[in-house]
């Protein structure tokens, strides 16, 4: 089942890496008491999600801020350590990187998606969603192929 506007995010453990290496973090404690702007791509250092996605959030973090959203979080079925690497090429600081290494969580939201004939196995579908206090009141998520409603843009035009 896939998640809906108004579902509690399901528990799950994604990793960051931290000043102090990899760091767990729990799904229920991160999103508890707190606004997020989460959004999911199929792959750092992929094509559309390196040239259009994660720079829209870097460039409209502080707008997202002056909308009350506290934190800005990117998701992928990639490591962390992939997912650090990216956020350093691509000046994204300021935006939490949260691995899903196995796809644990992508799997649980039910927006996994099956990449193998690109040889990417299983992936994140590309979505966005606004995250309150754990309860997802938006949430949008991409036709194959598409690159229009997980937009930042989008994203903060529906806040």
């Amino acid at each position: 089942m896939t998640i809906s506007v108004g579902d509690r995010l399901p528990k799950a453990t994604l990793v960051k890496v931290t000043a102090d290496g990899p760091d767990q973090v729990d799904t229920e404690t991160y999103f508890a008491g707190r606004k997020v702007a989460l959004f999911a791509v199929p792959g750092a250092f992929t094509p559309t999600c390196s040239a259009k996605h994660l720079p829209g959030f870097v460039t409209q973090k502080e707008a997202f801020a002056e909308k009350g959203v506290d934190e800005v979080a990117c998701t992928s079925v990639n490591d962390a350590f992939v997912l650090d690497a990216w956020s350093k090429q691509n000046d994204a600081a300021g935006v939490t990187m949260l691995a899903d290494g196995n796809g644990d969580f992508a799997r649980a939201l039910g927006l996994e998606m099956d990449g193998s004939k690109f040889g990417l196995g299983t992936r994140s579908q590309r979505y966005s969603m606004l995250v309150e206090d754990g309860i997802v009141t938006q949430l949008h998520v991409e036709q194959p192929g598409e690159f229009k409603v997980s937009s930042a843009e989008h994203l903060l035009g529906e806040i």
